[in-house]
């Protein structure tokens, strides 16, 4: 199996060195992620301007990187159209530090790569953890679950999300799947203003949110310290 990772939080992320390690389980990896930090980069893609790309030493024997000055979105393109041949088989995204669920789906970088290979036709899974802290989960349990969705069927446009919980082994209640996507309210986000001498004003987020969600939903399934599995529809 050719099998092409990517991420939104640069090259050199631990998330993405612990997905490398243990998609080499299932076949030849090639890495192509972003040169530096890409989070909320959703699905945007890089048109009329060129794209930097070098190769990167990754220090994982048998594993070809490369870091790319684009998106995630563009590193799952350039895989697809130029440095895997044929194209790969499976498209990993992640693992992302911190949660894409719920409301967050749609400004992750980390999802909108996987997004990217299913344009064309790709299986893509995306992985993600609310905090790196607990990698030990990952180790656990993730092999187990690309063995179950590598190959497992998805509608057209769809991609399989994987989330793990903030919690030890100990505390982890197992795997939810088929969990859909939270439509619960998940932002209360604010923003501040301070005026400025010159009349401008300095604007900043204050992020908010509603850890409450319904039952059967990604959100839900975290909260209650279960891994949550489930498609996301690229398009509906």
């Amino acid at each position: 199996m050719r099998i092409l990772v990517t991420n939104d939080d640069g090259i050199d992320a631990p998330g993405i060195r612990k997905l490398v390690q243990i998609a080499l389980k299932f076949g030849e990896v090639t890495v192509i992620a972003p040169d530096g930090q890409r989070s909320a980069a959703s699905h945007q893609s890089t048109f009329g301007t060129p794209l930097r790309i070098k190769e990167h030493g990754f220090g994982i024997e048998g594993v070809k990187a490369y870091a790319l000055s684009g998106t995630p979105a563009d590193c799952v393109r350039v895989g697809v159209l130029k440095m895997v041949e044929p194209k790969p088989d499976l498209v990993l995204s992640g693992i992302n530090n911190g949660f894409n669920m719920a409301s967050d789906i749609q400004y992750s970088g980390t999802v909108g790569a996987a997004f990217e290979a299913a344009f064309y036709g790709i299986q893509a899974i995306a992985v993600s953890i609310g905090n790196l802290d607990y990698i030990e989960l990952v180790d656990i349990y993730l092999p187990g679950l690309l063995e179950e969705y590598i190959k497992k069927p998805l509608a057209k446009d769809q991609v399989w999300n994987i989330n793990f919980p903030e919690c030890t082994p100990a505390e982890c209640k197992g795997v939810l799947h088929d969990m859909i996507v939270s439509k619960d309210d998940f932002y209360d986000d604010d923003i501040t203003a301070e005026k400025q001498d010159d009349g401008s004003f300095i604007l900043t987020e204050v992020a908010k949110r509603n850890w409450n969600a319904s039952e059967g939903t990604d959100l839900h399934a975290v909260i209650n310290n279960y891994i949550a599995v489930g498609p996301v529809n690229n398009i509906s």
